[in-house]
């Protein structure tokens, strides 16, 4: 009787710590805008810039990292943590914008290649039961990131402390680098299937009807949780909540999110209730901008905000598990589809909801309608799943066997 490997929570460990400095350096600058524009001699655009660049080098670069990490699993995820603590590095090379830049547009390239390898590193060092906890504490990970950089922005907010907060985001990253790099000595034990050659991963995950629809059911649901977060503090501003309020109001949107990505992924996946998490999140969602839409205000915004952060966050470490739990060689190419997906539709619908920035009431409405939008799509998953679970094929569409 074969003997299963054990599971090495080492690497999960090390791979969080990574997600999370990948989250750090994104919104390093993000609390402290004004003051970095003035000690740097550059527009308040310019410092958003350092952020923005993050999403955008991840839509180009999703597929590419999604191949390599297929391709060369170990390899190309330690390159991401290297890329990172180098990128971190890089800003603290001079005192200058290019710098930053230059650092930023490093880590926003390493980024792909850490947060893609979510499904791997749990498939390639935890047993098939142990997974969804393990993409749980990964996905978690890197939304507790966020809420690192938004403290530290809280608690170094002068010009004369930019250098000390950028000095943290560097030891941050280098620490987590190292210790991947350590925990990646030895190759995973669990079972994985050898990637096809070139371009065959991407055929794979694309001609796969269920992670198209996994794509489609993210787009909406995350394209509306990154707009609220991106404009939340000016659209609440016409109801008198200062921008003080609205980022502790946000800060506690994506604590919310972490204790849910801690607590329900497990849970729903061992009572079996992956799709009504997802269509439950969705509605509830939906009901709380419109509740913004109606009364904004302190109250209806942290209640609102904070049941949102809770419901909708946790539905991404759900649907990674799903597509780890059907993809086999071509996990790697599959979840970076799905969080390109995500980032694809935070971009289209902020930009929309950009347009109605002045607008409150029209532009919550229209976030609470796109959220309930996603339902539809969320319920033409039911027999997938049902295949899934029962050991079959997901979709009837699938090019390739399903690995479980």
């Amino acid at each position: 009787m074969t003997q299963t490997p054990p599971n090495r929570w080492s690497v999960i460990a090390a791979f969080a710590l990574v997600g999370a400095a990948t989250q750090i350096l994104w919104l390093n600058f993000a609390g402290v805008t004004t003051v970095a524009a003035e000690h740097y001699g550059v527009s308040e655009n310019a410092i958003g810039w350092l952020a923005q660049v993050f999403p955008l080098c991840y839509v180009v670069l999703a597929i590419p990292a999604g191949l390599v990490l297929d391709r060369w699993f170990r390899v190309g995820l330690a390159a991401g943590a290297v890329l990172t603590a180098v990128g971190a590095g890089l800003r603290l090379v001079g005192d200058g914008y290019g710098w930053l830049l230059a650092g930023q547009v490093v880590a926003a390239v390493a980024q792909p290649l850490v947060l893609n390898a979510i499904t791997g590193v749990t498939g390639h060092y935890l047993v098939a039961k142990d997974r969804p906890t393990g993409i749980a504490v990964g996905t978690a990970a890197t939304f507790a990131g966020m809420v690192i950089a938004f403290v530290l922005c809280a608690l170094l907010p002068g010009a004369g402390q930019l250098t000390t907060l950028t000095a943290i985001g560097a030891g941050f990253a280098v620490l987590a680098a190292v210790a991947l790099l350590a925990a990646l000595r030895r190759p995973g034990q669990q079972r994985h299937a050898r990637p096809p050659a070139g371009l065959g991963a991407l055929r794979l995950a694309l001609r796969d009807g269920f992670i198209r629809k996994l794509c489609a059911c993210v787009f909406l649901p995350f394209g509306v949780f990154i707009a609220l977060t991106t404009f939340a503090q000016a659209l609440l501003a016409p109801a008198g909540v200062p921008a003080a309020t609205a980022s502790l109001i946000l800060l506690g949107n994506v604590l919310a999110g972490v204790v849910g990505c801690a607590v329900l992924p497990v849970l729903v996946v061992r009572w079996r209730k992956e799709l009504p998490m997802l269509i439950v999140g969705m509605v509830l969602s939906a009901l709380a901008i419109g509740w913004l839409a109606v009364a904004p205000g302190v109250v209806s915004a942290a209640v609102s905000l904070a049941l949102i952060g809770f419901v909708l966050i946790p539905a991404l470490p759900v649907v990674l598990e799903l597509t780890e739990r059907r993809t086999g060689e071509a996990e790697g190419t599959a979840a970076g589809l799905v969080w390109m997906a995500g980032n694809v539709g935070g971009l289209v619908v902020a930009g929309v909801v950009g347009l109605l920035v002045h607008r409150p009431g029209p532009a919550f409405w229209l976030l609470a309608a796109l959220a309930l939008a996603g339902t539809p799509i969320g319920l033409r998953l039911r027999h997938d799943i049902a295949r899934l679970r029962s050991g079959g094929s997901a979709s009837v569409e699938a090019a390739a066997p399903a690995r479980h």
